[in-house]
């Protein structure tokens, strides 16, 4: 995902100028319009407009702490739902609220378009908040439209329906507070973000559990949990983002800016991130698809379990990327060594991660397993170590495809997972008949490689081939 370089040097906007067709042809074209600040030829020079205000500057690790604790307090609270759920409900309940989940999520996640990561990154400031509301409320409508097709159009009962339409609609809340939270970490206002998680997501469990309590009914707690997040939404949310807005950019209003034709080229330039994302999402599923297939729901179930151990190294993952890269992508556009020496540590904590990861595996694997499931699970100790494995590729991959997403490096991405989730099919045909669940990890570290290995390679053409507007020769 390529990062548009901010030219703050006029010598660096000729420079640009200067860039081959060939090399512009392959990778992303950069804006070299010159600044508002300096005035056309002829023209007389129109009084200088104050800057707006800056945000403080917070430290990296301040930013990495806060975001830590809201993602780690807001996977507890949606864990704690699930728990509420299976003790005052009944397993169908818990069944009816994944499969909302499970139907809402890969839509939302193609249809958001991932504006949030396009918003963060924009460090020239090319489009206003409000232009970046409209394709988000555009691909939310689009969403719950599909999802409402979906729903009628299947077989299911008319209870589960309901519950399935009642959690796309808090889903549908949830991403546009997701360009909000896009809002937040341009700024670097992780504070912010955190804190906005961590009330909701306390509060979704107070209300889930106590609705389900009185009624009995998971389509009422789900209704109570969807009107909770818009209301948290059109209060704490709206609030927070006006003042910072009005700190940050004065003279810009917080309302929807239905701009036809910047709202079309944002979608142009984030489709490919929407696919990339539901490249993801299926790609982290196949192997669970061919493991029901061939070792029947017992195996799936052990090889799940064994598989959620990701969740931990992942939320550490997401911590750091988050809160680094609204400051990847600005040293990407203005300090290249800079954004080198901070990808270089973020790789340096996903290896870390994996490593102690793969270590635990090797030492108490057996004990880890029985102790967190049942003894039985033991016996596929091997198997956890190598996800475990395979999980520490995954997880210097993940720092790799946040340096791209900070670079801007959008359309490159499509075919990379596509090749990466080939792959993870590949290996699961060829290994899971043969080798059960140890073939289900492996398939998953082939994938794994495959997406690692392309990161670092696009990442690296891609530092090549753009030109380096932004070196100090004193660094």
């Amino acid at each position: 995902m390529g990062t548009r370089r901010q030219a703050i040097r006029e010598s660096d906007q000729s420079s640009e100028d200067q860039t081959p067709y060939a090399t512009a042809a392959i990778c992303e074209t950069r804006s070299s319009a010159p600044s508002s600040s300096e005035p056309a030829v002829g023209s007389v020079a129109a009084p200088a407009t104050p800057p707006p205000e800056k945000t403080k500057s917070v430290s990296l690790r301040t930013n990495f702490a806060w975001t830590l604790a809201g993602n780690a307090i807001n996977a507890a609270c949606q864990w704690g739902m699930l728990v509420s759920i299976a003790k005052l409900g009944t397993p169908a309940m818990v069944g009816q609220f994944t499969l909302g989940l499970a139907v809402a999520a890969p839509v939302f996640m193609l249809t958001s378009l991932q504006l949030r990561a396009v918003l963060a990154t924009d460090v020239r400031n090319e489009y206003r908040l409000g232009h970046y509301i409209a394709p988000r409320m555009l691909g939310t409508a689009a969403g719950l439209i599909l999802i409402l097709t979906f729903a009628l159009a299947s077989h299911y009962r008319r209870d589960t329906a309901v519950v399935v339409l009642l959690v796309s609609a808090a889903k549908a809340v949830e991403t546009l507070s997701d360009i909000i939270y896009g809002f937040w970490q341009k700024h670097e206002r992780f504070d912010k973000i955190a804190m906005a998680m961590i009330g909701r997501g306390i509060g979704s469990v107070a209300i889930m559990a106590a609705v389900l309590y009185s009624t009995r009914s998971i389509a009422v707690a789900c209704g109570a949990m969807a009107l909770y997040w818009f209301v948290w939404l059109a209060t704490y949310e709206y609030s927070g983002t006006r003042s910072l807005l009005a700190s940050v950019s004065p003279g810009e209003a917080l309302r929807t800016e239905w701009d036809m034709g910047k709202c079309r080229r944002l979608v142009v330039l984030s489709l490919p991130l929407g696919v990339v994302m539901l490249l993801i999402s299926l790609n982290s599923n196949l192997p669970r698809y061919f493991v029901e297939h061939y070792c029947g729901e017992a195996g799936l179930g052990y090889f799940a379990a064994m598989a959620y151990a990701f969740v931990a190294g992942n939320t550490v993952m997401s911590a750091m990327g988050q809160s680094a890269m609204p400051r990847l992508a600005r040293n990407f556009d203005s300090n290249r060594p800079a954004f080198a020496r901070l990808l270089k540590k973020m790789l340096l904590l996903g290896a870390a991660v994996g490593v102690l990861g793969i270590g635990v595996a090797l030492l108490f694997g057996a004990a880890f397993l029985r102790l967190a499931y049942r003894p039985d699970y033991a016996q596929y100790s091997i198997v956890f170590s190598w996800l475990m494995v395979a999980a520490a590729v995954a997880y210097v991959g993940s720092m790799l495809g946040y340096g791209m997403t900070a670079a801007r490096m959008f359309r490159p991405q499509v075919p990379l997972f596509v090749a990466a989730t080939a792959s993870t099919v590949l290996g699961c045909w060829l290994l899971i008949p043969r080798l059960g669940l140890a073939g289900g990890a492996y398939a998953v570290l082939i994938g794994s490689l495959v997406s690692c290995a392309g990161s670092a390679c696009l990442l690296l053409f891609w530092w090549r081939c753009l030109p380096n507007k932004g070196f100090r020769s004193s660094v």
